[in-house]
């Protein structure tokens, strides 16, 4: 595309693309925007060098003014969206990219792969959040997918509101807390279970969780108390018919003098297997494949679509665009987006304003519903906004995410797969 672009001399036209979901995965209520930061960082450092050149040229792939323009290539345009950690839903301008035709294409593939892989995971991570009711919850699906994508999702997942990972790379990246328990394979590794209990508490002190389900389960809990004493910060269940034998696994803690000593259970979990142990006693919970593949929608279907041209000139005028085709009608025009809330601080839509030149709601005040903007800038003359970047984003991101979510109506909740639980509003 840049290459035909630039002969027939539309490359350098200013252009404005739109990222934008049609709907959210899964059918779920509500959607969490997560990667932004990476994108921002993505792009800061988009470059082609002399190896990717190279190969270029020699596979014939572009010609050699294209080469020449990658050689050159940096974003120097801007961009404005969603704070990462926002909630989205259908229709909700996520990321607005303005630059030339060329500089702003080229970077499809690097924002859609980031944004729709961590979308993915910080929507279905919320869920669980949500499901596990105030009870921690920790990210350790790094040996279920890419080992890329394990530090990524790990960010994701924390941004959505788990407490820890188990991937050290994304504690010394991104700042997340990290944590871990022994494997079944340190215990069969000794020559008793109880051997295996006393090298770690050994090692570790009295506050660590032992595994106590490699045997057998009851006797796995006396034996943790005896080696631990009543002060054994936790116990690890990793199998089993878990409503059952999380009862019994308390009420033998209890009667062992161990009441202060946690139980966490990471069998298999997702959103519903953690709502089915609401009423069990459960501390926290440690969730692996489910939530790093977006627990079956590992991809939140954003695009990437032109929405305006430029007419010739610096002063021309705007033109919206979008494709007509069957099922996936576009709404051209630059955008941002709006969250009407009520007077009782509960959102009550998603207010999408068609032309970003445009007033928002005029009724606004008058009818009780304000709107809370939700488009800002993200980066000015390819330059990052830099409270969106490393560590200290990551953490803005979960701290605005958990102000969001608390704006949601109760059905936004419900685990069923159901409607948006905002409509999107058109002005």
């Amino acid at each position: 595309m840049i290459e035909a672009a630039l002969r027939s001399g539309r490359a350098h036209r200013e252009c404005v693309f739109e990222v934008f979901g049609r709907r959210l995965p899964g059918d779920r209520r509500y959607g969490v925007l997560a990667g932004t930061g990476r994108v921002l960082e993505a792009i800061s450092r988009f470059r082609f060098g002399r190896a990717e050149l190279d190969w270029l040229a020699d596979e014939r792939v572009v010609d050699d003014a294209t080469l020449a323009w990658l050689a050159d290539y940096r974003f120097t345009g801007s961009i404005e969206g969603y704070r990462e950690g926002e909630l989205y839903f259908p229709g909700s301008p996520l990321m607005t990219v303005r630059g030339s035709f060329a500089e702003a294409v080229v970077l499809e593939t690097v924002v859609l792969s980031i944004l729709n892989a961590d979308t993915a995971v910080a929507t279905a991570a919320a869920r669980m959040v949500s499901a596990a009711d105030g009870r921690s919850v920790a990210e350790m699906g790094s040996r279920r997918t890419g080992e890329a994508s394990a530090v990524s999702a790990a960010r994701a997942a924390y941004i959505a509101g788990f407490g820890a990972t188990s991937n050290l790379e994304a504690g010394r990246r991104w700042g997340i807390p990290t944590m871990g328990t022994a494997a079944h394979a340190f215990t069969l590794l000794h020559d008793s279970e109880e051997e295996a209990f006393r090298a770690q508490v050994d090692s570790l002190g009295p506050g660590t969780t032992l595994l106590v389900d490699t045997y057998d389960v009851r006797r796995g809990v006396e034996t943790a108390v005896r080696v631990a004493g009543t002060g054994l910060g936790a116990v690890r269940l990793d199998s089993g018919d878990l409503p059952t034998l999380v009862r019994q696994v308390r009420a033998r803690l209890d009667e062992l003098g161990a009441t202060s000593t946690r139980i966490t259970v990471t069998n298999d979990l997702d959103e519903h297997a953690i709502a089915a142990l609401s009423g069990a006693p459960v501390d926290s919970f440690g969730v692996g494949t489910a939530v790093v593949t977006g627990a079956g929608s590992p991809a939140a279907g954003f695009v990437y679509k032109l929405v305006a041209r430029r007419e010739a000139g610096s002063d021309g005028e705007w033109t919206p665009v979008a494709k007509a085709s069957s099922g996936k009608v576009g709404r051209g025009g630059a955008k941002r987006g709006e969250r009407l809330i009520g007077p009782d601080g509960i959102a009550r839509a998603e207010h999408v304003v068609v032309d970003d030149d445009r007033d928002g709601m005029p009724e606004a005040g008058r009818t009780g519903i304000e709107p809370r903007g939700l488009t800002v800038p993200l980066m000015v003359d390819g330059e990052a906004e830099p409270s969106a970047l490393g560590a200290a984003g990551v953490r803005a991101a979960r701290e605005h995410r958990a102000a969001a979510i608390a704006e949601l109506p109760p059905e936004a909740f419900r685990l069923a797969r159901g409607e948006p639980c905002l409509p999107t509003v058109y002005r």
